[in-house]
């Protein structure tokens, strides 16, 4: 190996160290009793496996685990699909304006959603619906201006000759979308539902503002009640909180080791484009 390899090696080994350490200090202090939760050693003295089981013993675990693989996928389905479709529009029509309106979809990114956080508030509201779980999904019919650049810069690479043939051989609009476009940019779209997902997963304002009743909560909003309980304000049961953030965590761990190599497909797509 050369002097160039060993430091690029170095460096990535150093990296990696970095990123993955505060997990692994999670996963060693969950499993910890409380006088040893923060004594910065990773492989505990003496384990508590007990704390995954008392954990579930104090909050409705499973129903928080369930209302969030629900909310994150509807929330990822919704904003793939409708983001997908405004994409393909502005990379597949040609029509005045477009450009322009496009610079305004983008222009929207530049909006604090701390701008927008009451009038969204009183329109779920004003719907019968600001105390239900709608609200955390619902706003992603409407698609992401991320989402739709995303999607967009994908769709404007494939070729133009295939959809002008498909065309001619009687193919309508959804069937050039679905039929076509889908298919050839899968790993974008991945990518987006599972950007997506991970947003939702984690998401904990939205659940703060929305939900009241404690059997909707998602894992975020119920890891927060487990602080005020457990935490700094309450009984000072650290290793319960932090195997609530074990629970939390691993799942969005496992998603992204299964999709991982439709991101590296996705980056790889862009790539060549780029170079061409």
């Amino acid at each position: 190996m050369t002097v160039r390899q060993v430091l690029r090696w170095a460096g990535l080994t150093a990296a990696s160290v970095l990123f993955v350490y505060p997990f692994v200090w999670l996963l060693s202090a969950s499993l910890k009793p409380r006088a040893q939760v923060f004594d910065n050693v990773l492989v505990p003295r003496t384990w508590a496996w007990d704390n995954y089981v008392e954990i579930w013993r104090a909050a409705p675990v499973a129903a928080w685990f369930a209302n969030s693989v629900a909310v994150s996928l509807a929330a990822a389905a919704a904003v793939t699909l409708t983001s997908s479709l405004v994409a393909f529009g502005f990379a597949y029509f040609r029509f005045p304006g477009r450009n322009a309106l496009f610079g305004l979809v983008l222009a929207t990114m530049m909006l604090p959603g701390a701008v927008t956080m009451i009038p969204v508030y009183l329109i779920w509201n004003s719907a019968g619906l600001a105390h239900t779980q709608v609200p955390l999904w619902a706003g992603n019919l409407f698609g992401s201006a991320f989402y739709i650049f995303l999607l967009r810069q994908f769709f404007l690479g494939l070729p133009r000759e295939v959809f002008e043939a498909a065309r001619v051989d009687g193919a309508n609009h959804w069937t050039l979308f679905w039929r076509i476009a889908v298919p050839l940019c899968r790993p974008a779209l991945i990518v987006s539902f599972v950007f997506e997902l991970k947003a939702s997963w984690s998401d904990l304002l939205k659940p703060l503002i929305y939900l009241r009743d404690p059997a909707l909560y998602t894992l975020p909003r119920g890891l927060k009640a487990l602080s005020d309980q457990f935490g700094q304000a309450g009984e000072q049961r650290w290793e319960i909180v932090l195997a609530g953030s074990v629970i939390t965590t691993v799942p969005l761990l496992i998603v992204f080791f299964l999709a991982q190599r439709h991101f590296l497909a996705g980056i790889t797509t862009e790539g060549s484009r780029t170079t061409r």
